[in-house]
C-alpha cells in the first residue's frame, strides 16, 4: 500500500457529519466510563497502539503513541508494546489488558477466549472490563475508518497541558 495513490479516499466528517459526530461522542462516552471505572490512562494509551499495531494503522500508530509520551510514557515500552508477552516491562493489570485487546481486535480467531477474560477478571472489576472493551472496540473502528479513508500520519499533535 502506497500513501502516493492518486485516489482520492471520502471525507467521512464532511460526508456522512452525524454520523462521524456520533463517533466521537462513542469515544467520549468510551473515555468517561474508564475513568468512572478507574481504569489508568496509561492502559487506555497502551491498549490504543496495541490494536492499532495489529490493525496496521499509521495514523492511529502516530497519534497514540505521541499521545502516551505526552503521558510520560517510556520509549522502551512503546517500542516494546508489540512483543509484551517477552518482556518484564508492563505490570499484570497492563498485560491483562493488552492479552484482552488483542482477543477483541482478532475477534474472528478465538472469540475472546475464557482464559483470556479470566485472566482480565482477576485483575478488573465488571466495570473495568466494560470500559476496556468499549475502549478496544472504539480504537478498532477508528483503525478501520483511518485506514479505509487513507488518513495521512504524521501532522498530529497532542493537546498542551
Amino acid at each position: 500500500m502506497s500513501n502516493s495513490e492518486s485516489i482520492t479516499r471520502v471525507a467521512l466528517k464532511k460526508v456522512t457529519p452525524d454520523v462521524s459526530g456520533a463517533m466521537g461522542s462513542l469515544h467520549g462516552a468510551a473515555v468517561s466510563a474508564a475513568r468512572d471505572a478507574k481504569v489508568e490512562p496509561e492502559i487506555l494509551e497502551l491498549l490504543r497502539i496495541r490494536a492499532s499495531q495489529i490493525n496496521g494503522c499509521a495514523f492511529c500508530l502516530d497519534m497514540h503513541t505521541k499521545d502516551a509520551r505526552a503521558q510520560g510514557e517510556t520509549e522502551q515500552r512503546i517500542y516494546a508494546l508489540s512483543a509484551w508477552r517477552e518482556t518484564p516491562f508492563f505490570s499484570a493489570r497492563e498485560r491483562a489488558a493488552l492479552a484482552l485487546t488483542e482477543a477483541v481486535t482478532l475477534v474472528h480467531d478465538g472469540h475472546v477466549p475464557d482464559d483470556v477474560y479470566a485472566e482480565a477478571a482477576e485483575v478488573f472489576d465488571e466495570e473495568q472490563i466494560a470500559a476496556l472493551i468499549w475502549a478496544a472496540t472504539v480504537i478498532n473502528a477508528y483503525n478501520r475508518i483511518a485506514i479505509a479513508t487513507r488518513m495521512v500520519p504524521g501532522s498530529y499533535q497532542p493537546a498542551q497541558k
